[in-house]
């Protein structure tokens, strides 16, 4: 039993962990040789920025980054493997590259020191948003449950799409969140569905149930005429006609 468990948990978090791994290795090898790889983040707007919508969930600026961003990761990437299994892989492809151009088209940037947005908060936003409508679409109790789970732990996430800060990635925030929104939607109808219990309608033909009286009552009479035919047929009525003769009288004096 825990082997299974353990291999359960293994084959829904093996996938989030290894993008974890990679994002620490390359925060790493950053950090050590500064090998600037910041411009592998999205540039909106720009020929050499669309490279972002592929590299840069993988970059993170600082320590904090990369490790407030590695939890949400893998639980919510857990949650998805584990209740999605059919269609985790197109949930996570679409949320990605979706929020990805959408940061690339609509992302802040400046024509004279040019912008890049980078970090996994907006596969987080995506995800999360994906998660919590799924469940409300799909009407699905057990989502549902899922969706509040997601709202009680990572509720707080609602104030990083507004530009309250501007020297995070509101817009990155934003789009992924929007693009957890329309893929939960567009993915509503497949994978895993509430049960339907559909109740039989069954309309009372009170025409039907009297014509079906009227033929019993009259097969009933039917029998019941036959019946006292038969009898009446095979009675025989038997008439003694009784003559009274003198030897009869004479026998009757003598007694």
């Amino acid at each position: 039993m825990k082997k299974h468990l353990l291999f359960e948990l293994f084959s829904v978090t093996k996938y989030p962990l290894l993008f974890v791994i990679i994002c620490w290795g390359i925060f790493t090898i950053n950090l050590k040789w500064s090998l600037g790889i910041y411009e592998l983040g999205i540039s909106p707007r720009t020929l050499s920025g669309l490279k972002g919508v592929v590299f840069s969930p993988f970059i993170h600026v600082d320590f904090g980054h990369v490790l407030n961003n590695t939890f949400p990761i893998l639980i919510l990437g857990a949650i998805i493997f584990y209740f999605y299994k059919t269609i985790a892989w197109p949930i996570i492809f679409w949320i990605y590259l979706i929020s990805g151009f959408w940061l690339w088209v609509g992302g802040r940037n400046n024509d004279i020191i040019p912008n890049y947005h980078f970090g996994a908060s907006t596969l987080i936003y995506g995800f999360s948003t994906f998660i919590f409508f799924s469940g409300i679409f799909r009407r699905h109790k057990p989502l549902m449950l899922i969706s509040a789970f997601v709202v009680f732990m990572y509720g707080s996430i609602v104030y990083g799409i507004f530009p309250i800060d501007t020297k995070i990635s509101w817009e990155g925030h934003l789009f992924g969140a929007l693009s957890g929104v329309l893929v939960a939607y567009t993915y509503r109808k497949e994978g895993t569905q509430a049960k339907v219990y559909e109740w039989l309608d069954e309309e009372i033909d009170l025409e039907g149930i009297y014509e079906e009286q009227l033929k019993t009552q009259e097969i009933q009479a039917e029998s019941q005429i036959d019946s006292i035919d038969f009898n009446t047929q095979n009675e025989i009525e038997i008439i003694y006609h009784f003559k009274q003769t003198k030897d009869t009288h004479l026998n009757g004096s003598n007694n």
